[in-house]
């Protein structure tokens, strides 16, 4: 994936057992390349509007797959909530593109925790729902969804 990635202030790894509803996580930024955008749709999403400029297209422009969106968006949540035993996916919700992600957009995501459940039949294991939202340089909503992830605390043994 080709682009520029700022490092993230919230570098400090986090239990996931500490966490709260409502706090918030900011990642650091960043930016789409024309290339960048061209590279990840050859691959995954070889529409004309993500390849190239075509003023008769959908969008009038080159715009960047919502597939590359939501791939950035996941790098920037890793970085924005580290978590010391990981993350491993176990759904998302509500996944939406309001508005297109563009050559030379500066990306950024706010992580705002929905809820923290320990699991009841394995020990050290939580289950965490996040309200992710990713932004670009002018605050406008460019993705934004609600994944549940399984996060097992360091040094658990799996049940």
């Amino acid at each position: 994936m080709s682009g520029t990635a700022v490092s993230n202030a919230n570098s400090r790894t986090r239990r996931v057992a500490d966490l709260a509803a409502g706090e918030e996580f900011h990642s650091g930024t960043y930016e789409v390349t024309r290339e960048g955008i061209r590279q990840f749709a050859a691959e995954f999403d070889p529409q004309a509007f993500h390849l190239m400029d075509d003023p008769k297209s959908f969008f009038g422009e080159q715009v960047a797959s919502g597939w590359h969106t939501a791939a950035i968006t996941m790098r920037l949540f890793v970085e924005a909530l580290p978590l010391a035993g990981g993350r491993v996916g176990a759904g998302v919700d509500g996944l939406k593109w309001p508005a297109p992600v563009r050559p030379g957009d500066t990306l950024q995501v706010k992580a705002t925790v929905k809820d923290v459940k320990a699991s009841r039949s394995k020990p050290g294991t939580y289950i965490l729902t996040v309200l992710v939202e990713t932004s670009n340089q002018s605050g406008q909503l460019v993705q934004t969804m609600t994944p549940t992830v399984v996060v097992r605390e360091p040094g658990e043994k799996p049940s």
